[in-house]
């Protein structure tokens, strides 16, 4: 018997290349049906922290990320199958360029039958974008396609030889400045929440996107992609069964704020589906660890708010208070970096910081690492599947504990140090949660 599914309408927003403004539109698509009184969910190919939260702005949802490496198949089944369930729309940013990665957004558009929505700049282009577009329709043969919405086009006329040359495909020309931009820095884009205007930003993209073909759809017209959703294989649902609850009982405290922001919403579902209760607090305001069992430092921007960090003495010492305790704490990317003793910022200014781990960390100007990793604890657990993009590098006497792996085209090769000291363990590598609950478990429960 063949599984049930769901349909609903879906489109794979993508781009040849990055840069050309699929964030933007993807986010303004989103906020135009949620304007409507569409319920729209999002999600984003790849590993990300930043795009999520812009798309969850505009969705008024919270935003998964989908990959068939790092999440894996079985995930992104059952998480477009639940979207499926409750929406009018779901939408998948794409990463990088169409075909860029291994795996790509066009792997996943093809392995759902997505049909791709191709986001092109326009600038100092007319008739050689109908080509582009060509080029990316055709290069896989079998793609779902859906059209092209030209981005960044000079003037109305500009718009009209676009659409001219690329006929049926076209879905709407938008103009360079018809809204403001969504401001960057060396990670991506500026967090949504550090812009008090970020929704009148994204309402602007909306109006722009409204004057065209895509925007005046209609719910029939809506339907012309829609997309068969099988279910998942299992519920998914947390169990009862106490040996797949290790965490139950055990309260997980999560650095959160402007600081330590990039955290999968995966990642929170994950620690109480396997029985954690999570306590939020804030380093930048200098809180002390609550009462917990076991401690997460998530990344973010802790070059951005050194000065703050090195003032926070309560909730430094409150951190070694819990790793002499014994108590586990994992820390990962920004929230290693205060871990060290010494902070030197983009500016070459030197800021003491927590001092749980020996070193200095060194911002620089140039991307110090970026792709796919795996890590297991314990070298016996599932490893758990994520990713690394920082543009610091630590310099300490301490040996590493253990290394991740870098997985470059199913090979891998020795990736991210992880350093430790009692139930501390501490890297660049960021975590997929979902991946290893198993590892999870080892990192922050009760130790064998």
């Amino acid at each position: 018997m063949l599984a049930p599914s769901v349909s609903c309408p879906a489109l794979l927003v993508a781009a040849p290349a990055s840069g050309q403004g699929k964030t933007t539109l993807t986010a303004a698509l989103a906020r135009l049906a949620s304007r409507r009184g569409l319920r729209v969910r999002v999600f984003k190919c790849g590993p990300d922290f930043l795009d999520p939260q812009w798309l969850a702005l505009a969705s008024g949802h919270p935003v998964h990320n989908v990959d068939l490496w790092m999440t894996g198949e079985p995930d992104v089944r059952q998480r477009l199958y639940a979207a499926a369930q409750q929406s009018d729309l779901i939408l998948v940013e794409g990463v990088m360029g169409l075909f860029d990665g291994q795996p790509s957004a066009a792997d996943l558009a093809q392995r759902w039958g997505l049909p791709v929505l191709a986001v092109m700049d326009a600038s100092a282009t007319s008739d050689t974008l109908a080509a582009l577009a060509y080029g990316l329709r055709h290069y896989r043969p079998g793609l779902p396609w859906a059209g092209v919405l030209a981005n960044r086009v000079g003037s109305a006329r500009h718009g009209e030889m676009v659409a001219q040359s690329l006929g049926e495909g076209f879905l709407g020309a938008v103009l360079r400045d018809a809204g403001p931009p969504l401001p960057e820095r060396h990670l991506g884009l500026l967090q949504a929440a550090e812009l008090p205007d970020a929704l009148s930003r994204l309402d602007a993209w909306a109006d722009a996107l409204e004057a065209t073909p895509l925007g005046q759809f209609s719910a029939v017209d809506w339907q012309r992609y829609a997309v068969d959703f099988p279910a998942p294989e299992s519920s998914g649902e947390p169990s009862d069964d106490a040996a797949l609850r290790p965490l139950a009982g055990r309260r997980v405290a999560v650095a959160r704020d402007a600081a330590f922001s990039f955290i999968y919403p995966a990642n929170l579902e994950t620690l109480t589906q396997l029985g954690a209760t999570l306590a939020f607090f804030s380093p930048l305001a200098d809180d002390p660890v609550p009462p917990a069992d076991a401690v997460w430092l998530p990344g973010g921007y802790p070059e951005l708010h050194a000065a703050a960090l090195s003032a926070a003495t309560r909730c430094a010492q409150s951190l070694r208070d819990h790793v002499d305790a014994g108590r586990p704490l994992w820390a990962e990317c920004g929230g290693m970096m205060p871990l060290f003793d010494t902070l030197i910022d983009k500016a070459g200014q030197s800021h003491a910081l927590w001092g749980l781990l020996p070193g200095a960390v060194m911002m620089q100007a140039r991307l110090a690492a970026l792709g796919p990793q795996q890590w297991s604890p314990d070298g016996r657990v599932a490893p758990l599947r994520g990713h690394t993009f920082h543009y610091s590098r630590c310099e300490t006497a301490l040996p590493p504990l253990d290394h991740a792996q870098a997985m470059r085209g199913g090979l891998a090769s020795p990736g991210e140090a992880v350093y430790g000291r009692q139930r501390l363990r501490a890297s660049y590598f960021h975590a997929w949660m979902p991946s290893s609950p198993e590892a999870v478990a080892l990192l922050l429960g009760v130790q064998a």
